[in-house]
């Protein structure tokens, strides 16, 4: 499988608490919601639904797990809904237990093993291992170079800090592009790949 990451970003790199004001209020965070002005069904949502549709299973940390969990069921009968729904979903937790993990089709993989387990997924048959959200989860694998693919919708705004999904490790990563799309709001949509040694 290909493990590609999509994300809501800000131009200073923020992917913290993109959909709402409560999604995530770590740090203080008091910007959710900060995607709203810019996005447009056509070009942001239909990127994200791209990401979604060529998915043969999606990965999260629990906290955005927990997040699409509370939405998503509830939302039965909207195609894309059903299509999220309907996916094999794993989720790295230490905190989690199988008995929590309402969301249908979902398994636990343990925070501590969680490369391990994520690279065996990776190395196995399917298509694309879709990760969304997730930021620690994101870094570390980035960190650990098991991304294959980026998929940045960023939006044109200026945030002033929160979580991000890149390592401050020191290493060195580098990325081909592969498509740029501008919506009418000036989101850039791009997806980059991962290149040979990165």
């Amino acid at each position: 499988m290909r493990i590609v990451v999509s994300e809501f970003i800000s131009l200073d790199g923020v992917v913290q608490a993109p959909g709402g004001p409560d999604e995530d209020r770590d740090g203080g965070f008091a910007h959710g919601g900060w995607t709203h002005p810019f996005f447009d069904a056509e070009v942001v949502g239909g990127a994200f639904a791209d990401a979604v549709s060529k998915a043969d299973a999606l990965l999260y940390g629990r906290r955005t797990w927990q997040n699409m969990a509370a939405a998503w069921p509830g939302r039965a009968g909207d195609p894309f809904a059903d299509r999220l729904n309907s996916l094999p979903k794993y989720v790295v937790s230490d905190t989690l237990t199988d008995a929590e993990l309402t969301w249908e089709n979902t398994s636990l993989i343990a925070g501590g093993g969680a490369l391990g387990q994520i690279r065996a997924l990776r190395e196995g048959a399917g298509g694309d291992l879709l990760v969304m959200g997730s930021p620690t989860l994101v870094r570390a694998l980035i960190a650990e170079g098991l991304v294959d693919e980026l998929r940045l919708m960023v939006m044109p705004v200026l945030v002033g800090g929160g979580k991000s999904i890149f390592p401050e490790d020191g290493g060195l990563h580098t990325l081909e592009l592969v498509s740029s799309t501008t919506s009418p709001a000036g989101v850039q949509v791009v997806t980059y790949r991962t290149t040979a040694g990165s």
